[in-house]
């Protein structure tokens, strides 16, 4: 697969639409609470820090393939995502903002230039820079207070869903009943046999900050599958942070 494609899913399959995964959750009594009371909570969460300069490791697999290789990963809240991918050598260096998409392969010699509605129309879906900073802090894809919520306890954890979901797809959203973060959110998408799971089984806790130390992606369509695996390595937060990025002369511009 080349990269730069694996860049793309890998920043936008848990946008887009896997047997779920069972949830790591302390033994803690679980007591009923409103889906107002629950929502308010993990709100009360979201990450609050202003930068995040984070070493991951990503696993890939679907259907043919598998690989690894070695991601930074800097986050200037509300701003700019800056990631560097390496496997010995650079194979991809990205910077996304609310309004540009820019990445390219000094591996393949390619890059892309863009904004969300190119991928929007590559993907089929809405797509936003919110919403791929929520999935990389372990935030709930939608805000939970703006729109009503159900909940039950499921898979013990909190489960919310939007008393009115999307036309295209239903979501669902387990929060953990110990600190409010979340344990998985679910895309499914019935029409066309669309599973997403995003999981969260283990935190990095530094004071009353937590910061998503294990992403297990999953997605299935039909016959093909995909699963996505990232560790966090070591994290830091409100330091300095050089997200430079200048796209080398003489690149192929990927066509979208």
């Amino acid at each position: 697969m080349k990269y730069t494609t694996l860049l793309l899913l890998i920043l936008f399959l848990g946008l887009t639409s896997c047997k779920s995964t069972k949830n790591v959750t302390s033994d803690v009594a679980i007591k009923e609470l409103s889906a107002r009371k629950v929502a308010k909570k993990h709100i009360a969460t979201n990450f609050d820090k202003k930068t995040v300069d984070a070493r991951l490791k990503v696993n890939y697999k679907n259907n043919k393939e598998s690989l690894g290789f070695s991601v930074r990963m800097k986050i200037k809240k509300d701003e700019v995502i800056w990631l560097k991918g390496t496997k010995i050598i650079s194979i991809f260096k990205a910077k996304i903002t609310p309004t540009k998409v820019q990445f390219y392969s000094p591996y393949e010699k390619s890059y892309f230039d863009g904004d969300f509605m190119m991928l929007k129309k590559l993907l089929g879906t809405d797509i936003n820079f919110k919403q791929l900073q929520s999935m990389l802090l372990g935030e709930a894809l939608m805000d939970v207070k703006s729109e009503r919520q159900e909940v039950k306890i499921q898979e013990k954890s909190y489960q919310l869903s939007p008393k009115k979901q999307p036309t295209l797809f239903d979501l669902f959203f387990y929060v953990n009943p110990k600190h409010f973060k979340l344990n998985k959110q679910l895309i499914v998408n019935s029409l066309k046999d669309q599973r997403l799971d995003i999981s969260y089984p283990k935190y990095h806790k530094k004071n009353t900050t937590f910061f998503p130390e294990k992403i297990n992606i999953k997605a299935k369509e039909k016959n093909k599958f995909t699963i996505i695996d990232i560790t966090t390595r070591s994290v830091e937060y409100d330091t300095k942070l050089n997200v430079s990025f200048n796209i080398p002369n003489g690149y192929k511009e990927i066509q979208i």
